[in-house]
């Protein structure tokens, strides 16, 4: 069977879905792979070969910003691909409308969806007619998807945890030299990332500072910052300033950032895709979850920890809170150590 995922965005759910098209990749049933993403993703899953087939783009930001004669026309000819495919059956893992008019207008005769409960937005049912329920019991994202994979393909083999992910060998050696060449080839490697969409995943610059300065005195090990906009390198450079050994590491493509994060023994981070990145690449990470659920989103296994914020009120999946800055406390930066060092450890 042709088969296409619909995942079009974001880097981190995108990456959450992969588990779900490497049990399809593997099943007997399914002779070709094929998954619908929003553009600036294309390259990040362009390296993904063994497990992807053919891409299928869209670019609805660009639609909208050329205006509304650009944005039908671009629907329309992304709809008219997807019917010259003849599809046997799509897995709508987005759940929100966007993804739900590709759906119903791709053709396609079996089309696999979450119920009205799991959906982003209401509307998106209208476009399944394989409308499921993971259990109460099934809380992470990664694992609702793969419900509805083996829903639709029942049988298959055992899913990886996270990824499965690889970095490009090209960029990998590039980045082990440009390692050496700045002298930040010693072990271990260990990078903070900063970073993150919503005011509310953040951790407060002073806590990175504090980290920074409790890991170089235990381990002498000296962070490498990245970093992915203007904001973000704005607060990269109080944490530099304030460390006693952080250093900035240059902004580059995903796919290189990609070969950085695969080099590292650790990465440190909020709920964002470098820290999902990472994980799904094989590096063990500790990350930090305040407004979203670690349970749902964190990476899995003994070579991962996730921490929660201790507010009453989290996972509360506001962007903006009054009492933001007192939940940021609520993790503190020993705490976060103690855990970068036993994973070092292992």
């Amino acid at each position: 069977m042709k088969i296409l995922i619909i995942k079009v965005s974001a880097l981190g759910d995108i990456i959450h879905a992969l588990p779900a098209a490497a049990y399809l990749q593997n099943h007997p049933d399914v002779t070709e792979l094929h998954w619908l993403v929003e553009e600036p993703f294309a390259a990040f899953l362009a390296g993904q070969r063994a497990l992807i087939d053919k891409i299928q783009l869209v670019n609805t930001k660009k639609w909208r910003q050329r205006g509304l004669t650009a944005s039908l026309g671009g629907v329309w000819t992304t709809i008219r691909k997807l019917r010259r495919e003849k599809y046997d059956l799509i897995l709508d893992l987005q759940g929100n409308s966007k993804s739900g008019m590709f759906t119903r207008l791709s053709g396609a005769p079996r089309r696999f969806g979450f119920d009205a409960g799991e959906v982003r937005e209401w509307p998106n049912i209208l476009a399944t007619n394989r409308r499921l329920t993971p259990a109460k019991t099934t809380t992470h994202i990664i694992d609702k998807n793969l419900f509805l994979a083996a829903s639709a393909f029942p049988g298959g083999p055992p899913a990886p945890l996270q990824g499965p992910l690889r970095a490009d060998a090209g960029l990998l050696k590039q980045a082990e030299e440009k390692l050496a060449a700045s002298g930040k080839s010693k072990r271990p490697l260990v990078v903070f990332h900063y970073g993150t969409t919503w005011e509310t995943k953040l951790w407060s610059v002073d806590a990175w500072i504090e980290l920074a300065r409790l890991l170089w005195e235990s381990r002498k090990a000296a962070p490498l910052l990245t970093w992915g906009n203007e904001d973000e390198l704005d607060a990269v450079r109080k944490i530099a300033a304030g460390s006693p050994a952080a250093t900035i590491w240059p902004r580059g493509s995903l796919e290189k950032l990609m070969a950085l994060l695969a080099l590292a023994d650790l990465v440190v981070g909020g709920d964002t895709g470098p820290v999902h990145i990472a994980a799904a690449l094989g590096t063990p990470t500790v990350s930090l979850y305040r407004a979203t659920d670690h349970r749902r989103n964190g990476p899995r296994g003994d070579k991962h920890a996730c921490f929660q914020s201790t507010m009453e009120c989290s996972p509360c999946l506001l962007k903006t809170c009054p009492r933001d800055e007192r939940c940021r406390q609520t993790i503190r930066p020993q705490t976060i150590l103690e855990a970068v060092l036993a994973l070092l450890d292992q």
